[in-house]
């Protein structure tokens, strides 16, 4: 078994599960606003804004904003680590990938950041 400390869990089926989990939780949120929106009668920005004035939904939408971040980083490390190789690219392979991962991380702390602030506007 192959851990590194740039993988989210601790080995590749902890990354498949964490993966899955969050995908289920990503689902069943696209599927409630997207219910929301066809299903309100009135939908306008009264109603999406005492919707979202609710603890329980802004605490709904930070666990799908952490789940997609979750998400995300887990796929694009794959995907980096799986076609930035050293045999695919040579000696440049791994500070690329080191690069491209700093970067990636730079964005979800940024967006987790973000989201945060206009959630729960601190």
């Amino acid at each position: 078994m192959v851990t590194t400390i740039t993988s989210f869990g601790r080995s590749g089926t902890f990354d498949w599960l964490y993966q899955r989990a969050t995908a289920v939780l990503l689902a069943v949120y696209t599927f409630f606003i997207v219910g929301f929106i066809f299903l309100s009668k009135d939908f306008g920005y009264e109603s999406w804004s005492a919707l979202f004035a609710q603890r329980w939904m802004r605490v709904f939408t930070l666990l799908a904003l952490l789940s997609t971040i979750v998400h995300a980083w887990i796929g694009l490390w794959t995907v980096i680590t799986d076609y930035i190789t050293n045999r695919l690219m040579g000696a440049k392979a791994t500070v690329l990938r080191l690069v491209m991962e700093v970067l990636l991380a730079a964005v979800a702390v940024f967006y987790t950041a973000w989201g945060i602030e206009i959630l729960w506007g601190l």
